[in-house]
Parts: C-alpha cells; sequence; structure tokens
C-alpha cells in the first residue's frame, strides 16, 4: 500500500489531460510569483526614490531650479515625472497661440489635462500584470479541482474493473487525485494575497499622486516666491484639486509638506 501512495506515483500514473492541468498550474505559479517578486523591487525601488525627489522638491526654492535639476538627471519616478510634465506644459501654453489656448480652455484647462494624463499613464503602468496574479487566484482552485475530478474518474474506473473497493484500493488513487487540489491551492492563496497587497498599495501610491498634482497646479497657476509672475490667487478650481485659498503660495506648500 505505502508503494502506492506518494507524489512520484501519482505523477507516474496520471494521463495526459492530468499532465495538461498539472503544467497549467505550474505555468500560473512561476508567472504569478515572477511577478509578484518583480513587481514588490519595483515598488520598493519607486517609493525610495519618490521620497528622496519629493524631499529635494520641497527644499528648493523655485520651479526653475526643479527644471534646471531635470537637466541633470532625468526623472526616476512617477513624482518626477508629474513635476517635469506639468512644468513643460506650462511653458508650452505660454507659447500658443491666445485664441487657441483660450479655445482650448485657457492654461488651466491645458495643465489639469496634461497632469491628469501623467496620472492615467502611471494607473495604468502600476496595474500592468495584476490581471494575471488575479487570474491565477481566481481560477487555480477551479483548475486543480478539475485535475481532482479527473483523477478520481479514472480511479473509479480502474476500481470497477478490479471489482475491489476496499479501502486499501480506494485511498491511494483518491489521495493520489486531491493532489491536484492542493497545488490548486497552493497557487491561489499566494496570488490572491499579493494582489490584494497591491492593489492597496496602488491605491495609496495614485492618491499620493493626485494630492502631487494639486499641489504642483496651484505652484504653477498661482506662481511661486522666485518667479516674476504676481501671486495672482487662483481664478478656477482644477478638476484635479479641491479650492484652494487665494494666498497660497509655493512657500505655504513646503510648510504644508
Amino acid at each position: 500500500m505505502e508503494q502506492g501512495l506518494g507524489f512520484s506515483h501519482f505523477l507516474a500514473q496520471i494521463d495526459g489531460v492530468g499532465i495538461s492541468v498539472l503544467v497549467l498550474l505550474i505555468s500560473l505559479s512561476v508567472a504569478s510569483w515572477y511577478l509578484i517578486i518583480t513587481k514588490s523591487i519595483s515598488n520598493f525601488i519607486a517609493k525610495r526614490r519618490a521620497t528622496a525627489f519629493l524631499k529635494h522638491f520641497w527644499s528648493v526654492e523655485s520651479l526653475n531650479a526643479v527644471r534646471k535639476s531635470f537637466d541633470n538627471s532625468p526623472p526616476n519616478n512617477a513624482f518626477a515625472e508629474l513635476a517635469k510634465l506639468g512644468i513643460e506644459a506650462a511653458a508650452d501654453s505660454k507659447m500658443h497661440d491666445s485664441q487657441k489656448l483660450a479655445a482650448a480652455g485657457g492654461t488651466s484647462e491645458f495643465l489639469t489635462r496634461a497632469l491628469r494624463n501623467g496620472i492615467d499613464q502611471e494607473a495604468a503602468r502600476v496595474e500592468n500584470g495584476l490581471t494575471l496574479i488575479a487570474s491565477a487566484g481566481s481560477a487555480a482552485p477551479y483548475i486543480g479541482l478539475f485535475g481532482t475530478v479527473w483523477g478520481i474518474y479514472h480511479a473509479l474506473i480502474q476500481i470497477g474493473l478490479s471489482g475491489q473497493g476496499t479501502l486499501d484500493k480506494v485511498a491511494g488513487p483518491v489521495g493520489e487525485a486531491l493532489i491536484m487540489t492542493a497545488l490548486g491551492l497552493a497557487v491561489a492563496i499566494p496570488a490572491v494575497l499579493a494582489y490584494n497587497a497591491f492593489v492597496r498599495r496602488n491605491r495609496i501610491w495614485l492618491a499620493r499622486l493626485d494630492a502631487f498634482a494639486h499641489d504642483l497646479f496651484v505652484l504653477i497657476t498661482v506662481g511661486d516666491d522666485n518667479s516674476n509672475d504676481s501671486k495672482v490667487p487662483l481664478q478656477q478650481t482644477s478638476p484635479i484639486s479641491h479650492t484652494i485659498a487665494p494666498a497660497t503660495t509655493y512657500s505655504n506648500l513646503k510648510e504644508r509638506a
């Protein structure tokens, strides 16, 4: 009886359908673990770079200094890319014809669309790979269950052909078939936990990015302390932001951060 049990005996007894199910489960496991590890490392690096950039961003005196810093070090995180995108969009709006810009909704609308586009691009980037992890977490148990049912079906056929339905004849084949269920759960549980963790991280990350876009919008439209523009009250509320007090300046935002 002991020789009839075990994973090696299970591999020796399964047919083509069972092998296909096993290969599919292993493939889902490898793919999901690859994404879990790579995305975890990528998120850790992105968080560390973003923290360093925000510390530098709120320590400089003007947006001109931020723009000049991009000449020496290109953006390496979502916050830096959004800052560069906003600053370049503001510079481009000054070069447009006033009538065309007014038809497009003005500088505020032009800047709002640029910042929203940057946030949407980052949202698409951080969600890359989550579909496969979610698919592995939801489909793996059912794939394993299918392998179990198929294994039990063949076990019952063998029992019927042999004419012996004793416990020692049933325990081995049925136990081996249940290995498929265990493999399905082994693939699904880490994938589900990782998916929930990544979704929560992305939600917090995009909320921080949206708040930074709100501050960046105010800095560009109101003006900073070291620019030649006067500190004009914010006339129009951006769809990105909530209502801002008219006296908001670059120094106020630095203190708030």
